[in-house]
């Protein structure tokens, strides 16, 4: 059993344990491994700790996960692969300021040392997003690079197609493509062998719902802007599943959507509402200038929450409430994830979702004691 009182955590000395196995010859290359309800009952400790002690069996190479199949001990071990470059599309880079985090999270990866990361050059100033990641794109296959980490576009009318011919283009040129945060929209048959990576964002709307209503928000909405990624939507399905399990019978909660660019003005539906999840901080930025403008007082008459964490949310006229996307971690990730698909392209493809927590500031009131008023 492992040591609850260890300083180490525990699924850590889990890994450790079944490493140890996989060396010794327990369980034998290409033999099934144990299924996660029976290593939770050999070390009796809760299923999270197993998956993700698994997690890293599987990160570290030593063992393959088969959808509809199970966990098998990987057959031969993976060789280090050195001087690899790989490419990175993802247009206008500092738009959206999760990306830049990510990016400097591949870089200075361990998993990074004797590789290279290929930065493009697109002028946003003279061509679109769209033709940024077409020229993007061909830059990488003119490099040859071994692998391209890829930011679906959003937010235009020629998002799905660019997006389809990027995929094609590097398909064709036979470069894995690991996409970073999101999927595009129109991903079926195209799919392919593309791995994602990113958090959990159905989790994400939950939580920051969840936390609303905890603190007594009676009528919730959700803002995003039309035409966003597929994140977007897991991140509004995890608001409506909160307001089902938590507040079944609450009125006047909705999803609202507007559109990028234009003045933020509310529909009356939502100018009903006590507290809003945004889709991101960006949004949250925008909507919370607007109230202060129309001299709403926040937290007290409109509670909010973003989703990003990112820089200036706690530099906002009211320090924002959002939920933290761990940047660093999916960028390493990220990278093992593409050396992994590297050295097993036969695998099937996968959404690597990675946990995400909320961070608590002002703007959603759980800090702030209202004084009481007649």
């Amino acid at each position: 059993m492992p040591n609850p009182a260890s300083a180490k955590p525990l699924y850590q000395t889990i890994f450790e344990r079944l490493s140890r196995d996989i060396a010794s010859g327990r369980y034998k290359p290409g033999q099934k491994f144990p299924s996660e309800a029976a290593l939770v009952k050999r070390f009796a400790v809760s299923r999270i700790t197993v998956t993700r002690a698994v997690r890293e069996l599987q990160q570290r190479g030593l063992v393959d996960r088969v959808a509809g199949s199970g966990t098998y001990v990987r057959e031969t071990v993976r060789r280090p692969q050195k001087n690899l470059l790989f490419g990175l599309i993802i247009p206008n880079l500092g738009e959206t300021e999760i990306f830049e985090p990510i990016c400097q999270g591949i870089a200075a990866a361990p998993d990074a040392t004797g590789h290279g990361l290929f930065w493009g050059h697109a002028n946003p100033q003279t061509s679109s997003k769209e033709e940024q990641a077409l020229l993007l794109c061909r830059q990488c296959i003119n490099r040859a690079v071994s692998g391209v980490f890829f930011a679906p576009l959003e937010l235009s009318a020629k998002s799905s197609e660019v997006n389809r011919r990027v995929t094609r283009m590097l398909k064709k040129a036979r470069i894995p493509v690991v996409f970073l945060d999101r999927r595009p929209e129109e991903e079926t048959a195209d799919r392919g062998r593309c791995d994602l990576v990113g958090i959990d964002n159905y989790r994400a709307g939950y939580i920051a719902t969840e936390h609303l209503l905890r603190l007594g928000a009676r009528r919730a909405g959700f803002i995003a802007y039309l035409g966003q990624a597929s994140t977007v939507k897991a991140r509004a399905r995890g608001f409506k599943d909160a307001l089902s399990a938590i507040s079944p019978g609450a009125r006047g909660n909705s999803i609202f959507f507007l559109r990028p660019g234009d003045r933020l003005n509310l529909p009356p539906a939502a100018r009903e509402c006590d507290a809003f999840v945004c889709a991101n901080d960006r949004i949250a930025g925008h909507l919370m200038h607007a109230l202060i403008e129309q001299r709403t007082r926040i937290p007290r008459d409109v509670r909010l929450v973003g989703i990003d964490d990112v820089g200036y949310a706690d530099l906002l006229p009211v320090p924002l409430t959002t939920v933290h996307q761990p940047c660093r971690e999916i960028g390493e990730t990220a990278l093992r994830v593409m050396l992994e698909r590297l050295d097993r392209p036969q695998l099937p493809a996968r959404d690597i979702l990675i946990n995400c927590e909320l961070v608590i500031r002002d703007s959603c009131g759980a800090t702030i004691i209202f004084p009481f008023t007649s």
